[in-house]
């Protein structure tokens, strides 16, 4: 998956990594002469006192240095770029999959996990990218170069090369097979404690209501701990690595020094060339610990992948369609015909069987217990999710048949948990309608009852709104989200529960004032309170998932034995009536 993955994303850079490898090879070469330039000096003008060809020799390797330098700075550069695009069209990938996601797989994976593998692990996979093209490229060359200009120096060393490149080898080997689990288990860790930050800081009012603050810190310190615990293994195995392949080179060196002191001390070689194999030596040692260096970047990254990947992979279980279907002339605005759903891994349907129609210019009003199926039954109209079994139509056309364009646009959903996005009012109210002008977007305040505390925001449009609007309060946060839906001028109105935080003052100015924006649309509302619901053309009564009843109030009061408890519980059939 791992290397699948770079090689889709690095297509399109082809150019940067051939150009990375030119200069690679060019550092590499210039690198590797210039031990073989060091030697000469030393046998050529040191030891024989010739100062001119010091100067001479000396020149060259300046110039070969300078050269080294510009193509290594030219390499780095290329190569740093390749990653950081290859990083940047991957998480764009995954974004774009995830934007794709219907809320099925999102609850299949989490939220936590996720935003990890969008971002932690992309950047695992950016680094091995960057860093392979550095050093993976420059090491083969060093180390292949780099023995043929050792054994050009000295055959009769050559046995030291053969034993310290392979136990160089074995030492990383071992410790990169004890490492792969660790790194999986450092993501899985990561996860953890991104899903207990993220639900503490989302929930922090919660915590603070309930003085629950000493036990989640707690819960987050076990997470904390956890992922501390893996982090120090994997120290640990890194701290053993480096004293290890210091003591190989070290030892190398040391060989090389004393056997390479007897051969020059009986004239098979001279004290330059043993200069230089040495050197060559170590970058023969230093090439395969950079190659050995990549080997444990590898294992990560290879964990990071599978787990993007496995984002990638996964098909939306929701399919935008790609051609729109035409209209039915005539149809209701939205019909359920025999639908039902039930969550993945659930025992029973949320909703069963159910069958009704909203009509243009009327309102329809859903009521019913907790857990009945209200909330459910809302988001399969947009297709948040799709119906197990039977069909939702808008304007008689299947939602499986439109695309997700035109669905947007035919629906504005008030959320039952309303949110808003960091930005302004205006860039939040234009969220769904990009060319309102500000004349509709007052407009829209109006109605839904927000204009008041908008004109005495600083900035009044342009007044900045913090991510989730937690720099206003519930009700103002749910009035900007109705004038939201009331700026893109849908056809199909969705009010889940979307006027609980107002008091009923305001509720009822809002509701009054609703009637004229959309009269030439449906509107679905699902509320608690039936004083918010009493004027509704249609009511459905759910129980179970169920519709156990439907009909305008007054109907139901005389038939529902359900809608009258609901109604008892709240207020006196008679007082409403």
């Amino acid at each position: 998956m791992l290397f699948k993955l770079i090689a889709r994303h690095s297509k399109p850079y082809i150019g940067w990594i051939l150009l990375v490898v030119l200069f690679q090879l060019a550092s590499t070469i210039t690198t590797l002469y210039l031990p073989s330039l060091n030697a000469q000096i030393i046998d050529e003008g040191v030891i024989k006192g010739d100062v001119d060809r010091i100067w001479e020799l000396g020149g060259i390797m300046l110039i070969v240095a300078f050269i080294q330098v510009i193509v290594a700075v030219a390499a780095v550069y290329f190569g740093s770029k390749t990653a950081m695009a290859v990083g940047r069209d991957i998480r764009k990938a995954v974004f774009g999959r995830v934007s794709n996601f219907s809320a099925r797989e999102v609850n299949k994976f989490g939220a936590a996990t996720l935003i990890t593998r969008g971002s932690n692990d992309v950047q695992q996979i950016q680094m091995l990218v960057l860093l392979g093209l550095n050093f993976m490229v420059n090491a083969p060359i060093m180390c292949i170069g780099g023995i043929i200009m050792a054994l050009r120096e000295d055959a009769g060393l050559s046995w030291l090369v053969w034993v310290s490149v392979p136990l160089l080898f074995l030492v990383v080997g071992l410790l990169v097979i004890k490492l792969m689990p660790l790194f999986r288990e450092n993501q899985t860790r990561l996860d953890g404690i991104n899903g207990v930050l993220r639900e503490q800081i989302t929930g922090i009012r919660v915590v603070r209501a309930f003085t629950r603050e000493k036990h989640e810190s707690k819960r987050f310190a076990g997470a904390n701990e956890d992922l501390t615990k893996v982090g120090v293994r994997v120290g640990n195995l890194f701290v053993l690595m480096f004293p290890l392949i210091m003591l190989i080179l070290e030892g190398a060196t040391t060989a090389v020094l004393w056997f390479g002191g007897h051969r020059v001390d009986s004239g098979d070689i001279q004290v330059g060339s043993l200069t230089a194999f040495m050197q060559y030596l170590m970058q023969i040692l230093t090439a395969v610990m950079m190659g050995t260096f990549m080997a444990m970047m590898i294992p990560r990254a290879m964990v990071s992948a599978e787990r993007v990947g496995e984002v990638l992979d996964t098909e939306p279980s929701i399919t935008d369609a790609t051609v729109d279907v035409d209209p039915v002339p005539g149809a209701p605005a939205v019909e359920f015909r025999g639908v039902s759903f039930g969550y993945p891994g659930a025992e029973k349907n949320v909703v069963n069987r159910l069958n009704f129609t909203a009509e243009v210019g009327k309102t329809t009003a859903i009521i019913g217990s907790t857990g009945s199926g209200k909330t459910t039954l809302l988001n399969l109209i947009p297709r948040l999710y799709d119906a197990d079994e039977g069909e939702v139509l808008i304007n008689g056309v299947s939602t499986q048949q439109m695309t997700r364009q035109r669905l947007s646009q035919t629906i504005a959903a008030v959320p039952q948990k309303p949110f808003l996005f960091s930005g302004t009012v205006a860039t939040n109210l234009r969220f769904g309608a990009q060319k309102a002008t500000e004349e509709e977007l007052w407009e829209a305040l109006t109605v839904a009852q927000a204009t008041d505390f908008v004109t005495e925001r600083e900035g009044k449009l342009d007044s900045p709104i913090s991510q989730g609007g937690t720099n206003v309060s519930g009700g103002q946060r749910q009035r900007l989200c109705i004038a939201r839906a009331l700026a893109s001028k849908p056809q199909v109105y969705l009010f889940d529960d979307s006027f609980s935080a107002l008091d009923v003052a305001t509720d009822a100015r809002l509701r009054a004032a609703l009637a004229e924006p959309t009269k030439n649309a449906a509107v679905i509302v699902v509320a608690q309170r039936v004083s918010t619901i009493i004027e509704a053309d249609q009511i459905l009564v759910l129980e179970h998932g169920e519709i156990v009843a439907r009909g305008t109030h007054e109907e139901l009061v005389e038939s529902s034995e359900t809608y009258q408890q609901i109604v008892q519980s709240q207020i006196s059939a008679e007082e409403v009536a």
